[in-house]
């Protein structure tokens, strides 16, 4: 169901959007709601409390809360705005402009890590599914067996989420042209459309349907018993409440701001197993434990944030998979496409493919994240000087890129498991501001060695008739490639001399990121199993930054799997069969 009319207007040969009734959205999930209308006040009286709070309206977070719902009471907290009704996150063909806007209102929060790199995390409802680049594959069952999962329930989760948002890809000509290219320098068979995990060439699932339209994991809330959701829009949670007395500290409830400003509170029931659950990805979650005084005492201390439990595995440990991109030039416009075709090799590296973006004059001197010749990275910066200024200032220094510098198609090279581990800490108490994060690519040299072999394939790629056929190039033209790549990539690394020569020093000036940070709330170190927060009461963490590794070619299936996985179990452990799941 579509939450603005969309029309195709064949004499324009575009699409439209028509929203001429804002509304509609609110028909179909009317829970949803600004947090400033929060009343913790029952109507007959006395304080509403909820069986489970769920902080973090994202990709995990909202199958989570939508299963949560069908038996108990749920309160979904988003710091974000709604995903239906903005066409730059509703669109595929706007799927750069998101990321360009660093508007305090954005969909997409910009940040940069310490090494430099630009990126994003997400500020809507749907969390990374609003802003990501789509492309929807199961993680392997080796990864399955690794994380302890029950297969048969992983196996029951996917295809719940699968139903209600994937679609088959249009699979446009440059994708097929990856494709075909792969499989003729040995990244066998071709496997065709799936959306399992299998070594060699496949097409994926995605999350945009045949008309371009993003369905996003707040669209998995239609699922929900709508009786039994309360979701609250523009609610920035400050910190988790917890009760101290006891030999454990128990978490009781959030503080959190509306979009006025205002102060709330609210409470978990006093039931036995009524629980506070984080759901903030990757850098919220991590955040958050450290705001609400979970984490290191010492880092704890220099802020004077009151000590609740002392772990010093909180926000340790994060990893992101390095990306580079060799820029392929074309002479002619060319369809827009985002992730549908991907090479899963058996050297821990994946390739994949995009196409088509940053081509309208007014948005060619953005940064559009990786589907953009303008990517930049400030490394040169020191990190007490990589203000908004120099950023701003840095993008005003890229108008002289030519326009037809965006007609082509990008082949991307991401390292599956990386070694290189960094850390998120504070940088102050506002939960507002990004936290200081540092991934470290390629400190560890089976990294860099991992890389080197990944664009050796894609050089083999840029050779392969498939390839040569389409872009009518020849074998000469891959060192050109190359030294284009060095400048699409645009950053302010030093360039080398021996860039092209040396692939090693190639991957370190080029690195980028596809937004698949993990870490810093690991199971076994900051959770048990069971995601439940060690240390402390009626707390748990679901999302990816309990991953150790990063699911499949890219995580949003399985982080959206695991909501659902997770909502189930915790039925099923609380209800049994009575549960009806």
């Amino acid at each position: 169901m579509y939450i603005c009319e969309i029309r195709f207007l064949k004499s324009l040969g575009k699409e439209i959007l028509d929203c001429s009734d804002q509304r509609v959205w609110q028909d179909r999930y009317p829970f949803i709601q600004r947090a400033s209308l929060f009343s913790s006040s029952e109507s007959y009286g006395g304080e509403k409390e909820y069986d489970y709070i769920v902080v973090g309206g994202g990709t995990a977070g909202c199958p989570l809360a939508a299963t949560l719902s069908q038996n108990y009471s749920v309160l979904l907290l988003e710091r974000g705005g709604v995903p239906f009704a903005n066409i730059n996150v509703s669109f595929l063909s706007n799927f750069h402009i998101t990321l360009a806007d660093t508007s305090a209102s954005s969909a997409s929060q910009f940040f940069v890590s310490t090494d430099g790199v630009f990126n994003a995390r997400a500020r809507v409802l749907g969390g990374g599914t609003s802003i990501n680049a789509g492309f929807y594959t199961r993680a392997s069952t080796r990864y399955v067996k690794k994380a302890g999962w029950d297969a048969k329930l992983v196996n029951e989760s996917y295809p719940w989420v699968e139903k209600q948002i994937v679609h088959e890809p249009i699979f446009e000509p440059w994708q097929r042209v990856v494709r075909d290219s792969l499989v003729e320098v040995g990244i066998a068979p071709n496997n065709g459309f799936t959306y399992d995990h299998l070594y060699g060439t496949k097409v994926g699932g995605t999350i945009f349907d045949k008309y371009g339209r993003r369905h996003t994991a707040a669209e998995l809330l239609a699922s929900a018993n709508a009786e039994n959701l309360d979701v609250l829009i523009h609610a920035r949670v400050q910190k988790i409440i917890f009760d101290t007395t006891g030999l454990k500290p128990r978490a009781v409830g959030v503080h959190f701001k509306d979009e006025n400003g205002a102060q709330h509170v609210a409470h978990i029931s006093k039931r036995r197993r009524s629980e506070v659950i984080v759901a903030c990805g990757a850098i919220g979650s991590p955040q958050l434990l450290l705001l609400s005084g979970i984490g290191p005492k010492a880092d704890l201390e220099k802020l004077n944030i009151s000590v609740v439990h002392d772990n010093k595995f909180v926000g340790k440990h994060m990893s992101d998979n390095p990306l580079n991109s060799i820029f392929v030039p074309f002479n002619r416009p060319v369809n827009q496409s985002l992730i549908e075709t991907v090479g899963i090799t058996k050297k821990g590296v994946y390739i994949e493919a995009s196409s088509g973006f940053s081509q309208s004059p007014d948005s060619i001197h953005c940064h559009h994240g990786v589907a953009s010749a303008e990517i930049g990275q400030l490394s040169t910066i020191p990190p007490k000087r990589r203000t908004q200024e120099a950023i701003e200032a840095f993008k005003r220094n890229k108008k002289d890129l030519p326009h037809e510098a965006f007609h082509g198609g990008f082949i991307l090279e991401k390292i599956a498991y990386p070694k290189s581990k960094g850390q998120l800490v504070l940088n102050n108490t506002n939960v507002d501001d990004n936290p200081i994060v540092t991934f470290n690519y390629f400190s560890h040299p089976k990294d860099l060695r991992q890389c080197v072999k990944g664009i050796r394939i894609v050089k083999k790629l840029l050779r392969s008739k498939p390839f040569l056929n389409f872009t009518k190039g020849n074998k000469q033209t891959v060192e050109k490639l190359l030294n284009m790549s060095i400048t699409a990539n645009i950053n302010m690394i030093p360039r080398h001399t021996n860039d092209t020569k040396s692939l090693k020093q190639f991957c370190k000036d080029t690195v980028i990121s596809i937004w698949h940070y993990h870490g810093g709330c690991h199971v076994g170190h900051v959770v048990n199993k069971d995601y439940e927060v060690i240390g402390v009461h009626r707390l748990r963490v679901i999302d990816g930054s309990t991953f150790h590794e990063s699911p499949g070619t890219n995580p949003q299936a399985t982080v959206m799997m695991l909501g659902r996985y997770m909502g189930v179990k915790i039925l099923r452990d609380r209800l049994g069969r009575s549960a009806g799941l």
